[in-house]
């Protein structure tokens, strides 16, 4: 069973998947970085090459690839629940996580780390907020069907570690 880790940029879906993969003795995959292993290009020349609406069609279905994989955490993109009836198949083929991340940590993520993101790399602190702020509205929705809602409200939680803590009661190792 794949682990589905959802959330807005800035949410620590691959910090924390990578750590929770190992903590769990699982693998550790990456949606976009495998979409872009099979493209052969980066999701940014995807967009600006194809469009959003391929994009978006190419992600969709290495996310039903993931069900042939063994036993992973797989960090999904930011928008991969809001299309495609992602959330409804990732929460039927797998176990969904939304990391739930206060907008002033993602701002203050996504202020520092801005030169890494394309997307939100020439935008004021104002417009980032805006855009937080309008993403968040937009996706809620979808993220909030997750299996498990993590809370991260200071952006300090040791996120993997409790994540694992809670599975290894559940199931027992």
């Amino acid at each position: 069973m794949q682990i589905y880790l959802l959330g807005f940029m800035g949410s620590g879906k691959s910090y924390s998947g990578k750590r929770l993969a190992e903590l769990l003795g699982r693998a550790f995959t990456d949606l976009d970085t495998f979409i872009e292993e099979q493209e052969g290009r980066s999701v940014r020349s995807i967009f600006e090459q194809a469009g959003e609406a391929y994009f978006r069609q190419a992600e969709a279905a290495a996310l039903r690839q993931m069900a042939a994989q063994p036993a992973a955490v797989v960090a999904t993109g930011g928008g991969t629940p809001c299309f495609h009836q992602n959330m409804d198949w990732m929460n039927q083929n797998g176990l969904t996580i939304y990391l739930d991340t206060a907008p002033a940590v993602l701002f203050q993520r996504l202020k520092e780390g801005r030169s890494h993101r394309p997307l939100i790399r020439s935008m004021t602190e104002e417009a980032l907020r805006q855009f937080i702020h309008d993403k968040l509205q937009e996706r809620s929705h979808y993220y909030q069907q997750a299996s498990i809602v993590y809370q991260q409200r200071t952006g300090k939680e040791a996120v993997a570690e409790d994540l694992s803590y809670q599975f290894t009661n559940i199931i027992g190792h």
